[in-house]
């Protein structure tokens, strides 16, 4: 079985965002800078060192700016896969569309996003090996 290790949801405004979800919910939000597509990172649960949650089940998540030439820019979640090769082959013979190849995010893994079977748009992850 595969777990959700991560969510992700578009913005327009940075600042508002880091904002509203430090006020509404104490999250703490990270920029991650131009070098890393302007992502937020932020941290809803207790973490380690390596920014991966302590708590069996919890996750974090992080934004990602709105931009013209994205497909689905929702809310997702990411899924955590062994290989990630392998589990895109899986999503499409399950129905889903995968959208475009994995992109290499350094320090964390091989990510890509795809659609399900009614539109959703989720991502998978293989994730670099701990330590």
């Amino acid at each position: 079985m595969n777990p959700v290790v991560h969510f992700e949801m578009p913005f327009d405004d940075k600042a508002r965002l880091a904002r509203f979800y430090e006020q509404a919910f104490g999250w703490q939000m990270q920029p991650m800078g131009a070098e890393m597509g302007d992502y937020v990172l932020a941290t809803t649960t207790p973490s380690g060192s390596d920014g991966r949650p302590t708590g069996i089940g919890a996750i974090n998540g992080g934004f990602f700016p709105k931009k013209p030439d994205w497909p689905a820019q929702v809310p997702s979640v990411v899924i955590a896969v062994d290989d990630v090769r392998a589990a895109m082959a899986k999503v499409k013979a399950a129905g889903g569309e995968v959208l475009g190849e994995p992109m290499a995010i350094p320090g964390v893994g091989q990510y890509v996003s795809f659609t399900d079977s009614e539109g959703n748009r989720v991502s998978i992850l293989q994730p670099l090996p701990r330590g």
